[in-house]
């Protein structure tokens, strides 16, 4: 690991960008139609939970990342085996999130470029970014994040201004029980975004005053989740749930019908740039846990060499891993949740949490003892 510190206020807006980063892309917890935004609130409590499981293994092992703990826990052989599985979790995510701002950008911005380039030149900037390391990331970050809510509530404004909010779109509430609801919170929308949090695993042992991690985590956690509950409310009062599920883009879509005065419209550069910061963000954060665990298990002592192959590989896993934006959206919805997510999110944390609960409750008992 790099010697460096960050604050926890610097981890709260990390934190916040990473879970709006591509959160706001797509139209989160759509299954539960007209009530997506109690789908996403449900979520963002089981959000917490799984928050409060990583930072519990966070207080076991304090000075070390999730790469490292797990050799620690589950023994040499097994616990590099999951630390690399966990450095090719966050390097296929990141690619992910790669393919979905690369679609964007030739989708929305860029019609006559292809797919690689656009990706290719978001990525260059990237490995720039994560070679300088957390400390430059978490700086820029909060020059970004005022940035961020100075578009967010003067888009509110002028969405409000423009007469296109429609309050009826979000009724009748519970149409078709809880039962959607509950489906479409903890089958995606708990995963994504929420539990990518598992990411700051390895954030944490950066920190400078680790006794606030907790309050920080959460209350991040609760912001972003209020955040994209209001602007999935907004989408379906604007844009009526069948644009808002059919739309690739739904933002994009509720803030092209903003028109004020016959002269004040098509204000795309408002989705542009937060989608861009967003995503920057949260690609950024990936492939520097990918790096820093990389590093620690293969024992190389200058990590930002291992930044520019790693880029290329995440480069060129975005343009493979699926042939067409709808394709790559598909299996993010059926595969990625089950076969990915949940046990690198849930199950190997939570195993690990009780693990490291009985090596330590014996290691407090001998303690005692001696005593």
């Amino acid at each position: 690991m790099e010697k460096a510190k960050i604050s926890n206020w610097q981890l709260f807006v990390l934190l916040l960008l990473f879970e709006l980063g591509s959160a706001q892309l797509v139209p989160t917890a759509i299954g539960a139609k007209q009530d997506a935004w109690m789908a996403i609130l449900i979520a963002m409590v089981g959000g917490f939970l799984l928050f409060l499981i990583y930072h519990r293994l966070y207080q076991y092992y304090p000075n070390i990342p999730l790469t490292e703990y797990v050799q620690k826990l589950t023994g040499k052989i097994f616990g590099r085996f999951f630390a690399f599985l966990y450095i090719l979790y966050f390097s296929y995510v990141a690619a992910r999130v790669l393919r979905d701002f690369g679609e964007m950008l030739v989708t929305v911005a860029y019609l006559e470029t292809p797919l690689f380039i656009a990706n290719a030149l978001f990525m260059v900037v990237i490995i720039y970014s994560v070679r300088k390391g957390i400390e430059v990331l978490a700086r820029a970050g909060e020059l970004f994040f005022v940035l961020i809510y100075i578009l967010a509530i003067s888009g509110f404004i002028l969405l409000v201004a423009s007469g296109t909010i429609d309050v009826n779109n979000l009724r009748p509430v519970l149409e078709e029980g809880i039962m959607p609801i509950l489906t479409s919170a903890f089958t995606e929308t708990l995963f994504f975004p929420f539990g990518e949090v598992i990411v700051f695993a390895m954030i944490m042992p950066y920190l400078n005053k680790p006794e606030k991690v907790k309050k920080t985590g959460l209350l991040a956690i609760g912001l972003s989740g209020i955040n994209l509950t209001l602007v999935m409310a907004m989408n379906i009062c604007v844009l009526g749930v069948d644009l808002t599920s059919r739309s690739p883009f739904p933002l994009l879509s509720t803030i092209q019908t903003i028109q004020i005065a016959e002269f004040l419209e098509r204000l795309d550069v408002y989705f542009m740039i937060a989608m861009i910061i967003g995503g920057f963000f949260k690609i950024c954060l990936f492939i520097y846990a990918a790096v820093a665990g990389a590093s620690g298990i293969f024992n190389i002592s200058q990590p930002e060499k291992l930044v520019y192959p790693m880029g290329l590989v995440i480069l060129f896993l975005s343009i493979t891993i699926a042939s067409n934006y709808t394709e790559h959206l598909h299996e993010g919805i059926t595969h990625i949740t089950f076969i990915l997510h949940l046990p690198f999110q849930v199950i190997i944390p939570s195993f690990l949490l009780v693990i490291a609960f009985f090596k330590n409750r014996k290691k407090q008992g001998a303690v005692i003892k001696a005593e």
